[in-house]
Parts: structure tokens; sequence; C-alpha cells
């Protein structure tokens, strides 16, 4: 729970109101859980629908590849389940100009040296100053063309589509908290007692 209420209810609320109305949720360990949670997304406006990996997780790379089949030829939005963002999503929805499109952010003290160049709208592998992928992105199922099924990451994915020169992206400069461990967590807690939503 954030502020009350579950990380991934924020999430959903808000790509509802950036007008997304289909909306697929990965599920591994536990995740009868989430779906027993969530329910089929009336409550929040949108359709959930529910792409389960079984009990153990295939990586975010794998887990997209597995929900194709719900997702489409269209391009799709992906964002982290552990990412609290001020970042507006409606922006996101004229993208990808290429096969992917992402979002990144000034690196932060557990992740210093950061995972991407960006130049001039362009994502690249060069080496110098670099940003970290904050977890969002939009892609094109073409992405995944040449993957197979099984446990892979996402950033495999991305990397070789940005050494084709086919990714583009931005930097955010406003709030973004990656949630990935109970102290990053509090501090969110404690970041949110001081200014509320």
């Amino acid at each position: 729970p954030v502020a009350g209420r579950p990380l991934i209810v924020h999430q959903i609320e808000r790509l509802a109101r950036a007008g997304i109305r289909d909306i697929v949720v990965n599920l591994s360990y536990l995740g009868e859980q989430i779906e027993a949670a969530l329910g089929d997304g009336r409550r929040y406006g949108v359709a959930l629908h529910y792409s389960d990996q079984g009990p153990t997780p295939l990586g975010t790379g794998g887990g997209v590849y597995r929900a194709l089949p719900l997702l489409g030829r269209a391009p799709f939005l992906v964002t982290n389940a552990d990412v609290w963002t001020g970042y507006p999503i409606a922006s996101l929805l004229d993208k990808p100009r290429g096969i992917a499109h992402l979002v990144l952010v000034e690196n932060r003290s557990h992740h210093p040296d950061g995972d991407f160049a960006l130049e001039h709208g362009r994502v690249s592998l060069k080496h110098g100053p670099r940003l970290t992928f904050s977890g969002l992105g939009v892609y094109r199922s073409e992405l995944f063309d040449e993957c197979e099924a099984g446990c892979f990451p996402l950033a495999a994915v991305i990397r070789m589509a940005v050494s084709h020169g086919l990714v583009t992206g931005e930097c955010y400069r406003g709030e973004w908290h990656d949630i990935g461990t109970p102290e990053r967590l509090a501090a969110l807690e404690a970041r949110l007692a001081r200014v509320p939503l």
C-alpha cells in the first residue's frame, strides 16, 4: 500500500485518467491474490485482463512476450508495477515513431551508472553520460519478433533495437520513485506524508 491504497490501484487509476481503458496485468507468484483484489477493473473504469506467467516469473521481456496475444498488434504502453511517478501518461499515446519509445530519468543512488544515453531524442548505447530507464515505455509488437517464449529481460530486447537505431526516448525530470525495496517504499510514504496527493 501507498497512501492507504495498493500501488497497482494508483497505477490503474493514472492509466484510466490518461484515457487507457484496456489493461493487461502480468501475474506470477501469488498472482491469484492480485486478480481477486482487482477483479475485472469495472470499479476503476477499465477492463482488466490477466496474463499468468505461472509460479516462476518470466522476467519483464518474457512476461510481455507471453502477454502479446492479449496486447494485439497496435503499439502498447508498459509500466513497471513498482514505480511511482507524476509522468503525464497521455503524452505517450501518440508514440512510438520507431519500434519503441522510452522514458528515461536522472540516475538514482541505487543505480548511479544509468542504462542508456540520449542524443537528440534517440536512445543510444554510447559511453558517457547515461540516464536510467524508468520502466515506462511504448512498444510495437515487432520489437519481440525475434524472441521465443521463456524467461528473458526486456532490457536485452531493447538494447538490440537501440543498437539498430530504432528507439526514441525522452528524459523526464519530474517525480519518479522506484519502489523496489521496503526502504524506498518507506521513503515514498514519508514524502507523501509531507506533501499529500
